[in-house]
């Protein structure tokens, strides 16, 4: 175990969210000095007034910086101008704050939404700046992509260490399932889950079902997060991770398998595919800081199932 967190104090924004949880969860077997999770309730981070007031609560060494508005292709869809600013102002002024209040280190966590719609497969960090994101998540993916130009400017001209991951689309348990704004993963394991308890003949999925995704496990996005505090202190965007591409339509049958719904896969095609493939090189996580997902894609998915079931009565 690293002694990088010994007498760190460390606050994580985003800390009671989804992803959130499992770096907690990590943090807590590093023993760092102190930690620190903003809820919305007493601050919200759009407000740069209340990002001066956290970051003088909190005091931290270290700053993970966690919190974001997101959603699938629908929420992203709906509300264009809210995942463009809410995302830009939750991470632009917190950025410049923590500098100016002498934290020791930022680490910013972007989105695969910020590549190219057509980045050729997989997609290397280089291929960053070689076209525009997909139209339905561009407010969002761009909104996030300015902390990589920001961090890379600070660190220029203030040297400030402060440094960007790229995270693939996450799953795991406590994900959002509500069917308005989840992920793609979420929404299908709910859709089956009900389906197969009203003894549904079909279900309805977004699509043609060709596009092809990469997904990472909570936990193992967790554990690259603070090997990469612990230590990355560079310039470079880097990925994280799985290195395993899946079509839509091959996840759909997974997830139709392994939570038993027996009737029909029936493809919408009125409605959108969004970027056609997503797939990472993540050689960088592994020479960088040693970074390699561990759980194999069908048992994060049957863990995934099994906190559904068990806590679907408290999900809205």
């Amino acid at each position: 175990m690293s002694d990088f967190w010994k007498d760190k104090r460390v606050c994580v924004t985003g800390g009671a969210g989804f992803l959130g949880s499992f770096v907690l969860e990590q943090l807590a077997q590093r023993g760092p000095k102190d930690v620190f999770v903003p809820h919305i309730e007493d601050y919200d981070l759009t407000l740069m007034e209340d990002q001066d007031r956290m970051l003088d609560d909190a005091r931290p060494d270290v700053l993970i910086h966690l919190a974001a508005l997101a959603g699938g292709i629908g929420a992203n869809r709906a509300r264009p101008a809210e995942f463009f600013y809410k995302n830009l102002m939750m991470g632009v002024p917190l950025m410049h704050k923590a500098w100016e209040k002498g934290v020791g280190k930022f680490v910013a966590i972007g989105t695969i939404c910020a590549y190219p719609k057509f980045t050729p497969i997989p997609f290397q960090e280089e291929n960053l700046w070689e076209g525009y994101p997909e139209e339905t998540n561009a407010p969002y993916g761009l909104a996030k992509k300015m902390l990589l130009v920001q961090a890379q400017a600070y660190r220029e001209q203030y040297g400030y260490n402060a440094i960007y991951l790229l995270p693939v689309n996450l799953y795991g348990p406590r994900d959002n399932f509500n069917l308005e704004t989840s992920h793609v993963i979420p929404a299908l394991i709910r859709k089956c889950v009900e389906a197969k308890q009203r003894g549904d003949e079909e279900i309805v999925v977004w699509g043609t079902g060709m596009p092809t995704r990469e997904f990472l496990y909570a936990g193992d996005a967790a554990a690259g997060i603070l090997l990469a505090a612990e230590r990355y202190n560079g310039i470079e965007p880097v990925n994280l991770g799985s290195g395993m591409e899946i079509s839509i339509h091959d996840l759909v049958e997974l997830i139709v398998k392994l939570t038993g719904f027996e009737g029909r896969i029936v493809w919408d095609k009125t409605k959108p595919d969004g970027q056609p493939r997503r797939a990472l090189n993540v050689d960088r996580a592994k020479e960088f800081f040693g970074f390699e997902a561990q759980t194999p894609f069908e048992e994060g998915l049957r863990k995934t199932i099994k906190y559904y079931i068990e806590n679907q009565d408290k999900i809205d």
